[in-house]
Formats: C-alpha cells, sequence, structure tokens
C-alpha cells in the first residue's frame, strides 16, 4: 500500500526542519506545527534575546522568576549532567566561546591557564533553583544548543499526535530524527552518513522513535590549519576526538543529551560501558565511530540496520 505525503522545511534553531505529513492534510495545518517549535525557540532558547535562559545568564548571580516549564527543563538537563558527572554540562559556554567559536579571527588555542581558569565557571552544581526561582553563579553562561531543538521536536511530536497526526517524520536538521507511526505504516527509513566523506554508511528502520546524533563535522573552528569540533569536554577543556555517536531513543531531549554525553567518552570501550548503564534506565541503542573512524555499536542497534 502507497502513502502520499506532503512536506515543509522551515529554518529554525539554527538547522533546517522539515515536517512530512500525510497528504490529506490541509497546507495550513504547517503553520500550527511550525508554531508550536517557535514558541519554544522565543520563549527557552539561549540564543533569543528575552528568553528565560536568556534572562538567567543577564542576571547571572542573582535569582530569576521563571516559569514551571524552564524550571521542568532545567532539572531534566541537570539530571543528566549528573548522570555524567559533569562530562555535560548545561553551563559550557564559557569554554565555548574561550575557543572561537563566535569570532572570525585571531584565534588561537587556549593556554593551559585560560582553559583552568574558564573552567572554574562552568559546573552545573553552581545552578540554584528555587521553588520557580534559577540563578546561575556569576560568569556563568546557560547553553541550550544541545537539547532546545530535541525538546521542541517532543513538544511538536505530542502535539502532532493530540491533533490526530499519527503518520508523520520530523528531521531537524538531519541531528534530530522523530518518526510517528501507525499500524499502516509501521516504520520511517533513515539514511545515516558517516563523518569522514559524507558516504552512506547505512539505513535504519524506525518506528515511534527518535534518531540523535552527534558530529564534529560542520561546527568547527579551524587554527593553524586543524579542525577543532564544538563538542568540548568541560572536564578537560578540549574538544572530544570521537568523530560520530547515534543513538535511538524514545524521547528527543534526553537523546539530544545523552548523545552528547556518549560523545565525550574517551574510548568505545567507555561508550559501551556507559550505554549498558542507560540500558538499565530506559529503551537505547546505539553506535559510536572514534577517532579512528572504528565503529562500534550495542547488539540491539544492529537490529534497525536495514544494510
Amino acid at each position: 500500500m502507497s502513502h502520499l505525503y506532503k512536506a515543509q522545511t522551515r529554518f529554525l534553531f539554527h538547522a533546517h526542519i522539515k515536517i512530512k505529513i500525510p497528504a490529506f492534510n490541509d497546507d495550513r495545518v504547517f503553520d500550527e506545527l511550525f508554531s508550536t517549535l517557535e514558541h519554544v525557540d522565543k520563549h527557552l532558547n539561549s540564543y533569543q534575546e528575552g528568553s528565560q535562559i536568556d534572562l538567567i545568564n543577564k542576571n547571572a548571580g542573582s535569582f530569576v522568576d521563571v516559569d514551571d516549564e524552564t524550571v521542568l527543563l532545567l532539572r531534566r538537563t541537570l539530571y543528566w549532567s549528573e548522570f555524567f558527572n559533569g562530562a555535560f554540562d548545561l553551563t559550557i559556554m564559557p569554554l565555548i566561546r574561550l575557543w572561537g567559536f563566535y569570532k572570525n579571527q585571531g584565534l588561537n588555542v587556549p593556554s593551559v591557564e585560560q582553559i583552568t581558569r574558564t573552567q572554574t565557571y562552568v559546573d552545573y552544581r553552581n545552578v540554584d533553583i528555587e521553588g520557580n526561582r534559577v540563578r546561575i553563579g556569576k560568569g556563568q553562561e546557560i547553553i541550550t544548543g544541545s537539547f532546545i531543538k530535541a525538546y521542541a521536536v517532543d513538544k511538536l511530536a505530542k502535539k502532532m499526535l493530540s491533533m490526530g497526526i499519527d503518520d508523520a517524520i520530523i528531521n531537524a536538521g538531519g541531528s534530530t530524527i522523530r518518526a510517528i507511526n501507525n499500524n499502516l505504516h509501521s516504520s520511517w527509513q533513515v539514511n545515516v552518513r558517516e563523518p569522514e566523506h559524507n558516504n552512506l554508511l547505512f539505513t535504519l528502520n524506525v518506528g515511534n522513535c527518535c534518531y540523535t546524533t552527534s558530529s564534529q563535522q560542520e561546527t568547527f573552528v579551524t587554527i593553524n590549519n586543524h579542525r577543532y569540533g564544538h563538542i568540548l569536554n568541560p572536564l578537560t577543556g578540549f574538544p572530544s576526538s570521537n568523530r560520530q555517536v547515534g543513538i535511538i531513543t524514545t524521547n528527543c531531549m534526553d537523546g539530544d543529551i545523552i548523545s552528547t554525553g556518549l560523545f565525550l567518552q574517551p574510548s568505545s570501550d567507555a561508550f559501551l560501558h556507559t550505554i549498558n548503564k542507560l540500558q538499565q534506565l530506559m529503551p537505547i541503542e546505539g553506535y559510536i565511530i572514534d577517532s579512528s573512524l572504528a565503529l562500534r555499536e550495542t547488539n540491539g542497534f544492529k537490529s534497525f540496520k536495514i544494510n
């Protein structure tokens, strides 16, 4: 049985987000769907002036009144920061700035002294939440880039199901893909590309789940003809040497954070050890491509692969 679909792509969260839904839906539905993403972008994205997170950052050292959604979002990210023992840290923005990801010239590899000094401002344990008030330490800055887009996709998926749209796929910049399926269409196919030459690595069958990936390929700085990726380890102050991580979970926000935390594991053995711990908490499968381009994957991940 063939299925007909229509799709729209719009630019949000510094990414092209494509929504594909059954063709019988009116085109005006897309405005309603994208408005869900736009609300999260305006309300919670640290890059958006006036957002809840922006206000927390601009008032570092003082408590800021926020709403329930912001508190829940931050508590969830702090939970994962604790799980990864600080290898994932939502306050890593000072280190990202130090490495020059918001500069176009005059870039240098930071000195050990600069990194050590900046690391004093990177500590999720200094985020205080008292009721609906949030305070970060002076000099600290929260960055939502590693999870806010995926959080918005989760909200969008819930919105679609509440509207009766139970057959769809959301592709948020290739790094977060959410599949929604019903009994007539049980899965979507997702092409995964390798990080070295962007060739097809394998194709996945995904149904009612989320595929998230972390990679250094598209966002980096070049210093003295050497690429340094944007996924920094808060504990070392340096970029991870791994090349790519991909995982399948049921929740996109958790998946996006976890893929970052797993990307920062020191070896593929550590990756498999950590993902085994995660499997005690939730359904999760995945793979890692390390600095030598060797691929390791969980046993359960193989069941999603077509080729």
